[in-house]
């Protein structure tokens, strides 16, 4: 027999909660992730997993991230209101919805056009008016839109990304994970001024690796 307590309220509200509790605690990103239905960008196989914290597969062999990550990153990028934000790596989009209630503009490039047109769906679906979305190899950014105030890659650089740190404002942030194996360090690149950068190692993530060029796609 089915709990029918365990609705959708329920168990987003114990997402929030496991979020706080392992440092997710600015209340503005819990809230951009509570008002953001993780349902609507999950595969039908997946949807009555939508509230874990958890990644899950989507197409073209990626992955929707993990609550907790999506929130530490979030979180990691101190945005303010009137921020222009770069995401590399468009993925379902769910990131890119988190990102758009707590900035102005987001700017995001997806290197798989399968994907990009089903996150364009969803951000029509939902009303969002601040996304602007391009098909192309993230690991080049928005040269033409740079500079940014905060960038946030959600694909595995090898090395440290000169060219988006280039496409930053100079005291702008840019939130990555870092490095060539399966486990890698999630870091934040925060500009001092006068054109060098704090660095920060946060935790170590698995995010899949960020490649050169789009994808060909049958």
């Amino acid at each position: 027999m089915a709990d029918e307590t365990d609705t959708p309220e329920t168990r987003m509200a114990r997402l929030i909660l496991a979020l706080r509790s392992q440092g997710v605690t600015d209340p503005k990103v819990l809230n951009a992730i509570e008002t953001t239905p993780r349902e609507i960008f999950t595969p039908d196989l997946f949807k009555e997993r939508a509230w874990e914290d958890s990644a899950l597969p989507i197409a073209c062999g990626q992955t929707i991230s993990q609550p907790f990550i999506v929130g530490l990153m979030t979180q990691a990028l101190q945005l303010e209101p009137r921020a222009r934000v770069l995401e590399i790596g468009t993925g379902s989009g769910y990131q890119t919805t988190v990102l758009s209630k707590l900035s102005r503009l987001v700017y995001t490039v997806e290197r798989y056009r399968t994907l990009l047109r089903e996150a364009e769906a969803r951000f029509k679906v939902l009303g969002l008016t601040n996304v602007i979305t391009r098909f192309g190899d993230g690991g080049e950014g928005w040269p033409e839109q740079a500079p940014f105030d905060r960038v946030m890659v959600t694909a595995a650089a090898p090395n440290e990304p000169t060219k988006l740190l280039a496409q930053l404002k100079p005291t702008g942030v840019l939130v990555a994970p870092i490095g060539k194996g399966p486990v890698q360090s999630l870091r934040r690149y925060t500009g001092d001024g006068q054109g060098g950068f704090k660095v920060e190692e946060l935790t170590e993530v698995r995010f899949v690796p960020l490649l050169d060029g789009v994808a060909r796609e049958l």
